[in-house]
């Protein structure tokens, strides 16, 4: 089945056709590194993480960048105010995002270039401009790209969003990296130095300066990419100015169309309001790691909407996670039960992934005896088409839980053999290569409590129900419920 993707340049869902199949070139604009990314930012990162996920289970080869904005006005403002270099201060803040995002169980991109890294690319790619007639230099020496002039050449400004240019209000110029989105401006590819820059600039042909923040994006994605390539992803925030500036900077210079298919994902709201400090509803990934939940449980609920929906995060959702995730993690562990194995088979997706079987095959000597592996066949083939019609994750997880119920009944009525089982961890594991939630594991119970469960029995072989039932309840208050299985009872984290 065809890959469909809804595609911002179309504004319409199209079969997702790379230039060079397998191969997929994918940038996503990553991180401004001037402080914690916070959950917002993370909705818009786990959601490019499913996509390559996605087209390596697809059998695509990916080349994933993601660059790293480590020089733009919020940073210079404030490695001014802490008064350290431009290296120091953006340095903490890239470390802790790399660390957020494995913990959020994202896939790390093959290439995390760095804007500071690329100026020579930015210079030469603004020279180009300037050589074109599209960019111009302002009296302060500073470079600007012309809206006027690129649209005279016969281009078009406006591709991602439209746009009434009658209707906006028009600025001369703007040096700001972010302007307002209803005006229309020229923008700066080259900021002249000036003294509340300190330390930060570079030499160039129109005197020391720095970049600004829409150049270096095209800078590095044609660097690393080529000058037109598959697959562009950043949050909806973004499509206007900064993506459509990229595209008029990258095309105005090489004359080529930069970027097939745009991806954007919705804003997350937090608690049904737009996030924010004074509101109390502002978190970066540390902070809900302090209130006790886990990168795990935070991930489950970013891929449980779907990209192109307003989703509003809650505490109440990442409860709903943690019992959703449990469920999964009970299903799977007695289907580990019954096998034998400690662990889920492994699944290693890499940029040369080839489309898996659709199940793994059972231990050798096993044979499959009643058609039970139909079950995993249909998760397999009902995930795939959910995922291929634009990333449908909720006709994905709908799938997902179907199988836990049926696989549920199947264990509960012993109608499953080691083979099935083996068959469905098999099917799971495939699964989990795209969604990437890996496995809670069981909690181990304290030797105190296992020690008591040892007593109930030994009360029930007794006849001694009242002392049985007396410990059942003493372990329901310390948080833990006893359950039988095929190889005796246990206790089960509630």
């Amino acid at each position: 089945m065809a890959l469909k993707l809804f595609n911002t340049l179309s504004r319409s869902v199209q079969e997702f056709a790379p230039l060079a199949p397998p191969k997929v070139g994918m940038y996503c604009c990553g991180p401004t590194v001037h402080d914690f990314a916070h959950i917002g930012n993370f909705r818009t990162f786990v959601f490019a993480d499913l996509v390559r996920r996605w087209l390596e289970f697809k059998g695509h080869a990916v080349t994933h960048v993601m660059n790293i904005t480590d020089v733009e006005d919020k940073i210079i403002r404030r490695v001014r105010e802490a008064n350290t270099s431009l290296r120091d201060f953006t340095g903490q803040y890239e470390t802790a995002f790399l660390e957020d995002l494995k913990t959020l169980g994202c896939l790390a991109p093959h290439l995390l270039p760095r804007a500071t890294e690329h100026i020579p690319e930015i210079i030469a790619l603004i020279e180009k401009l300037l050589a074109r007639g599209v960019a111009y230099q302002a009296a302060d020496g500073s470079i600007y790209f012309s809206i006027e002039k690129y649209r005279g050449c016969g281009c078009k400004y406006g591709q991602l969003v439209n746009l009434n240019f009658d209707g906006m209000r028009a600025g001369e110029r703007v040096a700001s990296d972010e302007y307002e989105k209803e005006s229309l401006a020229d923008f700066a590819l080259w900021k002249a130095r000036v003294p509340e820059d300190g330390a930060v600039a570079w030499p160039s042909p129109w005197g020391e300066g720095r970049p600004g923040w829409h150049i270096e994006c095209s800078a590095m994605s044609i660097r690393h990419l080529g000058a037109s390539f598959d697959l562009h992803l950043g949050g909806e925030d973004l499509m206007f100015p900064h993506h459509e500036d990229e595209i008029a900077q990258s095309e105005g210079a090489t004359g080529q169309p930069f970027v097939r298919h745009w991806m954007h994902g919705a804003h997350l709201l937090v608690e049904g309001k737009k996030m924010s400090k004074s509101l109390g509803n502002y978190f970066t990934l540390r902070d809900l790691l302090a209130k006790g939940f886990t990168g795990r449980e935070i991930r489950y609920l970013l891929l449980t909407a779907h990209y192109r929906e307003q989703f509003n995060f809650t505490i109440e959702g990442l409860q709903g996670a943690r019992a959703a995730l449990a469920r999964i993690d009970e299903c799977l562990g007695k289907l580990r039960e019954l096998t034998g194995r400690d662990a889920l088979p492994r699944v290693q997706l890499d940029e040369t992934a080839r489309p898996l079987p659709p199940t793994l095959p059972p231990p050798d000597g096993e044979r499959v005896p009643d058609g039970r592996e139909r079950g995993a066949a249909k998760l397999i083939s009902d995930f795939t088409a959910a995922l291929d019609e634009d990333l449908n994750v909720s006709a994905a997880w709908g799938a997902v839980f179907e199988w836990v119920r049926e696989t549920n009944r199947l264990l509960a009525a012993s109608q499953l053999s080691a083979a099935s089982a083996a068959n469905a961890l098999g099917a799971w594991a495939r699964l989990d290569s795209v969604f990437g939630l890996g496995t809670g594991g069981s909690a181990e119970a304290p030797p105190e409590l296992l020690a008591l469960l040892d007593e109930r029995q030994a009360a029930r072989k007794a006849k001694d129900f009242k002392r049985s039932d007396a410990i059942r309840d003493e372990l329901k208050a310390k948080g833990w419920a006893i359950e039988d299985t095929p190889k005796g009872p246990r206790l089960k984290k509630v």
